[in-house]
């Protein structure tokens, strides 16, 4: 696992923004896995100024949600197809054809869970994952306890998540659903880059356990240092915690120039 301390937010998505660049000159066609929350959008952000510069081409790249809530409409506003809508394909001018998502309203849940593993696998797998952290270190919605080599299913929400995510939802817990669909973290495993993102004091013993503790289900992004090329972005207060931090900082420092994150 490789850990990038950066100043700020900013500079966090302006890196990973180039490592998403380099992926699509390299292979045009990747398959983006995204994420939702307020985390991720300065890599947007600095991604979409890229593509409007026409500094990368994103017309052929196709992107994967990580998860979804149950029984949102899939036009409600905070559905996260709607949410990955406005704060993703728009901006990097994807069309919805090139867009893969598990369906939340589906009758059949545990059937469209199998459908979307099937169609990630269809599409020759993720190529590079973007994942934000909670508080409790869950990625995606595998919550803690999630078994390390979980599928794509229905999970509900601890009330600590419910809670956070309160604010999507004008503060009111109470309009946040009970359940989601989740790619589980096994299927996140099976992407070929893992980045994480992480930003915040409040984030701060979560990436400590994630990166220098053990590999254990209390913890579920601890399972990337399981992956082969996992990389770890963290601001300066999100990696207050990190006893190794300086090793982490000099290692970044002195990798070749070429080889990116």
């Amino acid at each position: 696992m490789e850990v990038v301390i950066v100043p700020d937010a900013a500079g966090g998505g302006e890196l990973i923004a180039e490592a998403v660049a380099r992926l699509l000159r390299h292979k045009p066609d990747a398959v983006l896995g995204v994420a939702t929350g307020s985390t991720p959008l300065p890599v947007y952000r600095a991604l979409a100024a890229r593509v409007r510069s026409g500094e990368v081409d994103t017309s052929r790249a196709r992107i994967a949600q990580l998860d979804e809530y149950v029984g949102l409409p899939a036009d409600h506003p905070e559905s996260y197809r709607s949410v990955l809508r406005r704060e993703v394909l728009e901006p990097l001018a994807i069309p919805m054809s090139a867009f893969l998502g598990p369906d939340g309203t589906a009758e059949d849940v545990p059937g469209a869970c199998a459908a979307y593993e099937r169609a990630l696998a269809a599409a020759g797998g993720v190529d590079l994952q973007l994942l934000g952290i909670g508080t409790d270190g869950h990625i995606g919605f595998n919550e803690p306890c999630s078994s390390l080599t979980s599928r794509t299913r229905i999970k509900t929400l601890t009330e600590q998540t419910r809670s956070d995510n309160a604010r999507f939802f004008g503060g009111d817990v109470a309009q946040v659903p009970q359940h989601v669909v989740t790619q589980g973290i096994g299927t996140i495993l099976e992407a070929r880059h893992l980045v994480l993102l992480a930003t915040g004091e409040g984030k701060a013993d979560a990436v400590a356990a994630t990166v220098e503790g053990p590999v254990a289900a209390i913890c579920p992004a601890s399972a990337l240092q399981l992956h082969p090329h996992a990389t770890v972005v963290t601001d300066e207060a999100a990696a207050s915690k990190l006893k190794l931090a300086p090793y982490f900082r000099h290692s970044y420092a002195n990798k070749p120039g070429w080889q990116g994150i």
